[in-house]
């Protein structure tokens, strides 16, 4: 991958929209990622989807958003344990 600045280009349609872009130097901490959650390790990630399914505030609402009112249902874990990731991205 390369580091350092890079062009991007972004077309617009009619509407007006808002892009946050962040980047910087990885973290050097092993990070678990699933789905729209990310913990330090297996069990933070499995709370966050629990509290997540029974309608926590943590994960507040979208204002504004024409679409469904229902949030939409995390999938299920996957069988065993999830496993943290280094900077590199490989387990």
């Amino acid at each position: 991958m390369d580091r350092g600045p890079q062009p991007l280009s972004i077309v617009v349609g009619e509407q007006d929209a808002r892009l946050v872009l962040l980047g910087g130097e990885p973290f050097d901490d092993e990070i678990v990622l699933w789905w729209n959650f990310i913990g330090g390790d297996h069990d933070y990630v499995a709370r966050a989807r629990e509290d997540y399914e029974a309608g926590s505030s943590r994960f507040g609402r979208v204002e504004g958003y024409q679409g469904t009112t229902e949030r939409i249902p995390a999938p299920p874990l996957p069988p065993g344990r999830l496993r943290p990731r280094g900077r590199t991205g490989r387990a």
